[in-house]
C-alpha cells in the first residue's frame, strides 16, 4: 500500500507541476509580467501537494507498528496481557508470524488466530486511513498554492527557502544520528561504571568478563582491566601504519610527481579498487592466506609465531588503508602550487630535491592529517581483527604474539542472546565509548592540525 502511495503521490506531483506552471504561463500571457519563471510556480504546486503526503508517510513508517502492538495487546485476554514482558513478546511474534503466513498455525493461547486477524485488520484500516488522507490534504494544499499563484507571487524565493529547509535537515541528521548514539553509549556505560570501579576498567592489567552465576564456577573471574584490549590494538594499528604509511606516501609522491598522466590514469583507479574491497574478504585473506604464510615461515627460522598473530591482522589492515594514505597525501601534494616547484627549478634544484625541500615541507600538515585519520580508521577496524586477531586478551606488545583488540571484544561480549543488566555486556558499551572518545580525539587532532599549520598561497 505504501509503495502504491508513493508511486500514486509522484505521478500526481508531476500531473500538478504541469497545472501551476499552466496557471503561470496563463498569468503571464494576460498580465505580460511574472515575478519568477513558470517552473518555479509549478514546483511551488507540485511541493505543496507532495509534502503532506511525505510527512504522512514518514509518520506511518515510524509509528505504525508501535501504534498497531499496541492496540493489538489490549485487545489480548487478561491472563495474556499479565504475563511477563519477555513471553509476552514471544507471543507477539508469535501472532505477527501467524498473521504475515510465516507460521501456519501456534498454540501459544486459544485465540491467537483471532489475534492474528486483529492484527492484520488493523493493518488494512490504518492503510486506507493513510491513503486518502495524504491525497485529501495535498489535494488541499495543492489548490491552496494554485490560488496563491499570482504577477507578484515570488515562486522562486519560496523554493530556495523550502531547499534551504530540507538542506538544513539533512546536514541536522547527521549531528542528530552522532548525538543519539553518543547518549545511547553513554547511557549504558554510566551503567556499567556504577558497577565496576573506573579506574580498575582504564588501569586493570587483567581481561575476564565471564561473570559466575553459580558459587565456585571456574572461569569466571570477572575482571574488565582494558588494558590488554588497548595495547593489542594500539600494537596492530601500529604495524598497520608502518606498512601504510611509507608504501602510501611514496605511492602519492611517484603518482603527482613522476607518472605519466596515462599511468596515473590506470594506476590511481587500480588503486582506489582496494578500498572497494569488503574488509570481510581482508580478514578471510589474513585468516585463510597470510597468517599460516607468517606462522610456516616463523617455523623455519625458529620462531614460533602464533597463527592469529597481531603481524599478520596489522599487514593485512596496512593494505587497506594504503589507499586511504596514499589518496589523501596525493590530494595534498597536488594542491603545492606549480609556481613553488618552478621557482626551486629556476634557483637550480632537481626534481627530487623540489619534492624534498620545496613540495613535502608545503604539504606536511595535510600529510600529517591524513596519518591521523588512517590511523583512526585502523583503530575502529572491526571485521578483520574479528576474524583474523586473537580472542585471548593478553598483555604483550610482541607482534608475533596473538592478541584481542578492543573491537574484537565487543563483537564477542554482544553475540547471541544478551541481556543488558549484567557487566559482562555492558562492558562492550564501555569499550564501545571508550574507541569512541579515542579516534574522535584523532579526528580531531588531524584537523587541528591541517587547519593550523595550512599555508595559503596566492
Amino acid at each position: 500500500m505504501i509503495t502504491f502511495l508513493i508511486f500514486t503521490a509522484a505521478c500526481l506531483g508531476i500531473v500538478f507541476y504541469f497545472f501551476g506552471k499552466k496557471q503561470a504561463l496563463k498569468i503571464k500571457s494576460s498580465t505580460g509580467s511574472l515575478h519568477s519563471l513558470p517552473k518555479y510556480y509549478g514546483y511551488y504546486a507540485s511541493l505543496w501537494f507532495l509534502l503532506p503526503s511525505i510527512l504522512i508517510i514518514i509518520c506511518y513508517l515510524l509509528f505504525a507498528e508501535s501504534f498497531i502492538t499496541n492496540n493489538l495487546i489490549n485487545s489480548l485476554p487478561i491472563e495474556v496481557q499479565s504475563l511477563p514482558d519477555n513471553e509476552l513478546v514471544l507471543i507477539l511474534n508469535d501472532i505477527k508470524n501467524l498473521a504475515v503466513g510465516n507460521i501456519l498455525n501456534s498454540e501459544s493461547f486459544l485465540s491467537i488466530n483471532e489475534a492474528a486477524q486483529f492484527y492484520n485488520n488493523q493493518y488494512v484500516v490504518l492503510n486506507q486511513v493513510v491513503f486518502y488522507s495524504s491525497l485529501i490534504l495535498g489535494l488541499f494544499t495543492f489548490l491552496y498554492a494554485f490560488r496563491s499563484i499570482t504577477a507578484n507571487f515570488r515562486a522562486r524565493n519560496k523554493i530556495e527557502n523550502i531547499i534551504y529547509v530540507f538542506l538544513f535537515s539533512s546536514a541536522s541528521v547527521a549531528i542528530f544520528a552522532t548525538a543519539g548514539i553518543l547518549l545511547s553509549v553513554l547511557f549504558e556505560a554510566i551503567r556499567f561504571f556504577e558497577i565496576i570501579n573506573f579506574s580498575d576498567f582504564l588501569f586493570g592489567l587483567t581481561w575476564s568478563p565471564q561473570i559466575a552465576i553459580r558459587e565456585g564456577q571456574v572461569g569466571s573471574s570477572g575482571l574488565f582491566g582494558a588494558v590488554p584490549l588497548f595495547l593489542g590494538t594500539i600494537l596492530i594499528s601500529l604495524i598497520s601504519l608502518i606498512l601504510a604509511v611509507p608504501i602510501g606516501l611514496m605511492t602519492a609522491i611517484y603518482l603527482s610527481e613522476y607518472a605519466h598522466p596515462k599511468i596515473r590514469s590506470i594506476t590511481k583507479p587500480m588503486l582506489e579498487i582496494l578500498s572497494g574491497i569488503p574488509t570481510v574478504v581482508y580478514g578471510f585473506f589474513a585468516a585463510v592466506t597470510l597468517a599460516p604464510f607468517i606462522r610456516e615461515t616463523g617455523d623455519l627460522l625458529g620462531l614460533n609465531i602464533a597463527s592469529e598473530s597481531a603481524l599478520g591482522v596489522g599487514l593485512v589492515m596496512g593494505i587497506m588503508i594504503i589507499p586511504l594514505v596514499s589518496s589523501l597525501s596525493d590530494d595534498v601534494i597536488s594542491a603545492v602550487p606549480q609556481a613553488m616547484r618552478e621557482g626551486s627549478y629556476g634557483l637550480g634544484a632537481t626534481k627530487s630535491e623540489t619534492i624534498k625541500k620545496v613540495i613535502l615541507p608545503a604539504a606536511l600538515p595535510g600529510i600529517v592529517g591524513g596519518i591521523l585519520l588512517a590511523a583512526s580508521r585502523a583503530i575502529g577496524e572491526t571485521m578483520i581483527v574479528v576474524m583474523a586477531a586473537g580472542l585471548s586478551a593478553r598483555l604483550s606488545f610482541n607482534p608475533i604474539d596473538a592478541v584481542t583488540t578492543v573491537t574484537v571484544q565487543i563483537v564477542t561480549l554482544l553475540t547471541g542472546d544478551q541481556e543488558f543488566d549484567s557487566p559482562k555486556t555492558l562492558a562492550a558499551f564501555a569499550l564501545g565509548l571508550t574507541l569512541f572518545i579515542f579516534t574522535l580525539f584523532l579526528n580531531f587532532i588531524a584537523l587541528r592540525v591541517v587547519r593550523k599549520y595550512r599555508e595559503q598561497y596566492e
